[in-house]
């Protein structure tokens, strides 16, 4: 699959810029060494500090059923982790879209599809990767960076190159060796509610499975937080 690639030195958002561009139905990758507005998913902001790597992939699709959405997001987030494999580091997914590194997040994923009936008619990935990032003092106790975890300032257009390599040769499969907190004790947050609960695993459709006290239940991405040890 062809992409045509823009780049920019600072934009809004990259995954904003693409969703513009549906209309032309061409594949597009955005790329910008800044973001002014970086959004991250349900609304949260996204720090996006030169030294990061931040794009969005726009691909336009004739016959992708909506069913396998989520193998776009397994893919996203595959693609991340076999990039931070490669720099030595160990990445875990927290459920459904980030990715940490010894406690501390390190890329998010926003993924925004459209969908036409019963099919997916294109969808915009954005990845926010913290690379060569010096993070805020205020992010520094949640969040890393690359060059945190490394000690070594790495070439971001490396980075670059090989995540896409990754994402354009798809290695959704790898998704689930790389999920984390399995079988470890939680807090979901539904809408006011929280409760305890104990990670089993994801399903196909991408929703996550939990032990509670009611049992075994599923829950959509769009109706729970999950909120593990490394963030308390």
């Amino acid at each position: 699959m062809k992409y045509k690639t823009e780049r920019f030195d600072t934009l809004a958002s990259t995954n904003d810029y693409a969703k513009q561009k549906r209309a032309e139905k061409e594949n597009l990758i955005v790329i910008a060494k800044a973001q002014t507005g970086g959004r991250g998913t349900k609304g949260r902001s996204f720090s996006s500090a030169e030294g990061g790597l931040y794009l969005s992939v726009l691909t336009v699709y004739e016959n992708f059923p909506a069913s396998r959405a989520f193998e776009i997001m397994q893919n996203a987030a595959a693609a991340v982790c076999e990039t931070l494999a490669l720099c030595g580091l160990r990445p875990v997914i927290k459920w459904p879209n980030d990715i940490f590194v010894n406690g501390k997040k390190i890329c998010g994923i926003l993924i925004e599809n459209s969908f036409s009936g019963s099919l997916l008619s294109s969808s915009v990935v954005g990845i926010g990767l913290n690379v060569n990032n010096r993070l805020e003092k205020a992010l520094s106790s949640i969040a890393t960076s690359v060059w945190e975890q490394t000690g070594k300032t790495v070439e971001t257009a490396r980075i670059e190159r090989t995540l896409l390599d990754f994402f354009q040769k798809g290695v959704a499969e790898k998704y689930a060796s790389y999920l984390g907190f399995i079988g470890e004790e939680v807090t979901l947050i539904v809408g006011e509610k929280q409760e305890k609960a104990a990670l089993l695993g994801v399903d196909e459709a991408g929703n996550l499975l939990a032990e509670t006290k009611d049992g075994t239940r599923r829950f959509a991405a769009a109706e729970v937080s999950v909120r593990t040890g490394v963030e308390e």
